[in-house]
């Protein structure tokens, strides 16, 4: 997952101020349940829970399952949004040192 990901939206990305704080949240921590997610950014556990699967739809996330249990666990080491002059918009993600 390195490199231009040009399949993300960016507006999807960062127009929601709830999930730039999800992805603060898991940055930090690398991995967190979606109670421990929702402790955290001081949001309910329905608007996590939705903002965590718009994250893994677009890659950036891994979830986990253990019974009822599920982790979140972020695949990037680094998220870049570059506004490019004729190109337009690209979003670059870098990933954690664990994931090719």
């Amino acid at each position: 997952m390195s490199g231009a990901r040009e399949d993300i939206d960016v507006e999807e990305l960062l127009g929601s101020r709830g999930r730039i704080r999800v992805l603060q949240v898991l940055a930090e921590d690398g991995e967190l349940n979606i109670s421990e997610v929702g402790r955290r950014t001081g949001m309910n556990y329905t608007s996590v829970e939705r903002h965590l699967e718009a994250l893994r739809e677009m890659g950036l996330l891994r979830e986990k399952r253990y019974g009822k249990i599920r982790i979140y666990e972020a695949l990037f080491r680094e998220i870049s949004v570059r506004f490019e002059r004729g190109r337009g918009v690209r979003v670059e993600s870098h990933a954690a040192p664990d994931f090719p």
